[in-house]
């Protein structure tokens, strides 16, 4: 070959391996950028499932925006919370959820995760409500009450209830079923019956006519789901005829979405209860017992002392009777249970705060808050725990 020839042959290989190169470089997708997804590594996560927090939370552009970016994102929504969350619930892959997390439309992403009752079996017979009309024991079998919440709903975010027990009278209804995504909020566990009676119950309850509503987000081995817990939450926000109170008695991991949910609920004047917690930990680790403006309760004894398995810390708010209370049940309309927990110590205060906004029915969940925790029992809780305030619930005041 001659020299001319072989140069040719070298510049036209060169011009080739050249344009192969170019061609692959424009032809590379660059690197997906990928976030982080909130509580990826909590124990109890729920694989493939997230919620998703907008950086634009105007309700009114939440369901678009949500649609959006399930689509890009490949995404199935679940559930939108337009007005707490301010986003939406979705099955993804892990990884489309991380490279979600990085859109800058995106406040964050959380792994869902799984919430469950706060309440454990007790032989022990029921004197909760004999414990918080008076300042000291010991108990006097009696209960003195100056109103019956007669013109209060209260919200019972729980399992659900069984409304034909005859302890409410016809005062309970059903809400909203983020369990099954339906309206029949029918209790199939217990836990949210016996919830439900300690707040309003004729027998049992601090609110004896306060009007109960269900809303049914734990399952009937009481398990649920962040994503249905902040669905829940976003009904009674939407639906709630105030003067409104709602109670919480779950909890799982700290999760920021559950948090927020709770927070805007209670911006839109709904006062909350929520149980501390029964890991005989800080409550600061948990949610929504974590929640600043909702009133975190822990669980006594009957002897004033902190139950061993209640949470505790600067988290708690006040502590209320929780161990051996007696309460609705399911099973017939006139069963009845006696169970243990902080689960029931939070439908203690729910109560109280229903009878506070029926002679205030104006009064914001600050309002009520303060009010109860100000006049609660100073120093009587033995070993309230490292942070707890010493306060037990007191309702002669109102």
């Amino acid at each position: 070959m001659s020299r001319t020839a072989l140069r040719r042959l070298t510049a036209g290989l060169g011009v080739a391996v050249t344009a192969i190169v170019a061609a692959a470089l424009m032809g590379a997708a660059p690197a997906q950028a990928e976030g982080v997804v909130i509580g990826a590594q909590n124990p109890g996560v729920i694989e493939g499932h997230y919620l998703v927090k907008l950086a634009d939370t105007r309700s009114a552009g939440v369901d678009a925006m949500s649609a959006t970016l399930a689509d890009r994102y490949a995404g199935e929504i679940t559930h939108t919370y337009p007005t707490t969350l301010g986003g939406f619930a979705a099955k993804m892959t892990e990884q489309q959820a991380r490279r979600l997390a990085a859109d800058p439309r995106v406040a964050f992403v959380e792994a869902d995760q799984v919430v469950t009752t706060a309440a454990t079996q007790s032989p022990v017979p029921s004197w909760g409500i004999d414990r918080i009309d008076q300042r000291n024991l010991p108990l006097t079998n009696s209960y003195t009450y100056n109103n019956t919440a007669s013109s209060v709903r209260v919200y019972v975010i729980d399992t659900g209830i069984l409304t034909t027990h005859t302890t409410f009278g016809g005062r309970a209804t059903h809400g909203r079923d983020t369990v099954d995504n339906d309206n029949n909020a029918t209790d199939c566990n217990g836990h949210g019956t016996h919830v439900a009676g300690t707040i309003g119950g004729s027998q049992y309850g601090v609110a004896k006519a306060a009007r109960l509503v269900a809303v049914r987000v734990l399952n009937c081995s009481g398990s649920g789901t962040t994503a249905g817990v902040v669905a829940g939450i976003q009904w009674v926000t939407s639906n709630a005829v105030r003067p409104a109170a709602a109670n919480m008695s779950l909890g799982g991991g700290a999760s920021t979405s559950i948090d927020n949910a709770v927070n805007a609920s209670i911006n839109a004047g709904i006062t909350y209860a929520v149980a501390a917690g029964n890991s005989s930990a800080n409550a600061c680790s948990y949610s929504p017992a974590r929640t600043p403006a909702a009133i975190t309760v822990g669980a006594t004894t009957s002897t004033d002392a902190r139950a061993s398995y209640s949470n505790y810390g600067t988290c708690v708010d006040i502590f209320a009777p929780g161990s051996g209370i007696t309460s609705s049940w399911i099973g017939s309309n006139t069963a009845t249970s006696t169970i243990s927990g902080t689960s029931m110590a939070s439908p203690h205060v729910a109560g109280a705060a229903a009878l506070y906004l029926q002679n205030n029915p104006s009064a914001s969940p600050a309002t009520v808050r303060n009010a109860l925790v100000n006049n609660a029992t100073n120093g009587v809780v033995t070993n309230p725990g490292a942070g707890s305030p010493n306060k037990l619930l007191y309702t002669g005041f109102i």
